[in-house]
């Protein structure tokens, strides 16, 4: 199977979801090699480059697309099988910014207090052995962290005609920043207007969970998609929010604040899912999942925040979701070029 390659200009980047016209048309079944830039477009590249002088609030979160699937309806669900991620870069960076993370005062959480200072923080990449190391910017401590690679950012347009920023996790996708999307993992999204008008982008050389400065090891990554379409019906189980799948695991992502609220969203629909692959009354997917759910959570720091409600397979009857599709990406993977 060939690959279609794609490298965005700045002035091709997307930084909403929704709003933008497509950057390329593709048929379901298509594979994409795409090329994304870092969340601060490339703005912070030393130590002394900080965010308040240097990166630009307009355009951050650069999302590569959107893609037109050809057709996609609504009531459709677009599948995304992740097959590789690579850093398209030999460094990463990451940053405080003033007033906005998980431990520092922000617009939303209000306190009498100054910002935290204002630092970044650059990560040299080491191909050979695959790492990122992490320099203190006030000991001497190195630590060489391993490469994770992850997207942040991964969504559709949004419903309703509606336009989002690429800052923004919710229903239809957007900033989840779960380090569970990575290569192996097949992303179920509903599809809300015609084309789907996908995008992807935001990627993480690593990010632990929580992503609690609000800046993971951002870098420009090179990822390799499979783009497959499930057409809607009565057979059909439409995501009404995303849904992911890997070898080991069934997931759900819910997005909201506060951050219970996340995760309610992330168990309800977890119960359905069940419902449609084992056919559980939704009381016995309840006690179920209450017995053998993870919940790593993804963000704290966006507009809303994110949630992963996980079960493993190795617990429960073998179930194939919308026909077996993640395996058959799988085996379709294996077979790019």
């Amino acid at each position: 199977m060939d690959v279609v390659e794609v490298t965005p200009t700045f002035e091709q980047y997307a930084f909403t979801f929704g709003g933008v016209a497509p950057l390329m048309r593709i048929r379901p079944g298509t594979a994409l090699r795409v090329w994304s830039d870092d969340a601060f477009c490339g703005a912070l590249q030393k130590t002394s480059d900080l965010s308040s002088e240097k990166v630009d609030l307009r355009f951050v979160n650069p999302q590569t697309g959107p893609f037109h699937v050809e057709g996609a309806e609504p009531g459709d669900t677009l599948a995304l099988h992740f097959v590789a991620m690579e850093p398209a870069r030999d460094w990463g960076a990451s940053a405080a910014i003033p007033f906005f993370g998980g431990l520092t005062s922000t617009d939303r959480v209000a306190t009498l207090q100054d910002p935290l200072p204002d630092t970044t923080w650059i990560y040299e990449l080491d191909r050979a052995a695959n790492t990122v190391t992490f320099a203190a910017q006030h000991t001497d401590l190195e630590i060489a962290l391993p490469v994770e690679p992850m997207l942040g950012t991964v969504g559709v347009a949004p419903p309703g005609g509606e336009v989002r920023s690429s800052l923004v996790p919710e229903r239809f996708g957007g900033n989840m920043d779960t380090p569970q999307m990575r290569p192996g993992t097949t992303c179920y999204l509903g599809v809300n207007v015609e084309g789907a008008l996908f995008s992807i982008g935001d990627g993480h050389y690593r990010q632990g969970e929580g992503e609690a400065c609000g800046t993971a090891v951002e870098g420009a990554m090179t990822t390799t998609v499979l783009v497959e379409l499930v057409k809607g019906g009565a057979s059909a189980a439409f995501p009404a929010w995303p849904r992911l799948e890997d070898d080991t695991h069934w997931m759900t992502v819910g997005s909201s604040r506060p951050l219970e609220d996340a995760w309610r969203i992330g168990q309800v629909e977890l119960v359905r899912w069940f419902g449609e692959l084992h056919g559980l009354h939704p009381m016995d997917a309840y006690q179920l999942l209450t017995q053998i759910s993870e919940v790593p959570i993804a963000n704290v720091v966006d507009a809303n925040y994110s949630t992963v409600v996980k079960a493993r397979k190795s617990l429960l009857p073998r179930a194939a979701a919308y026909g077996g599709l993640h395996d058959d990406l799988r085996r379709r993977a294996a077979t790019l070029r």
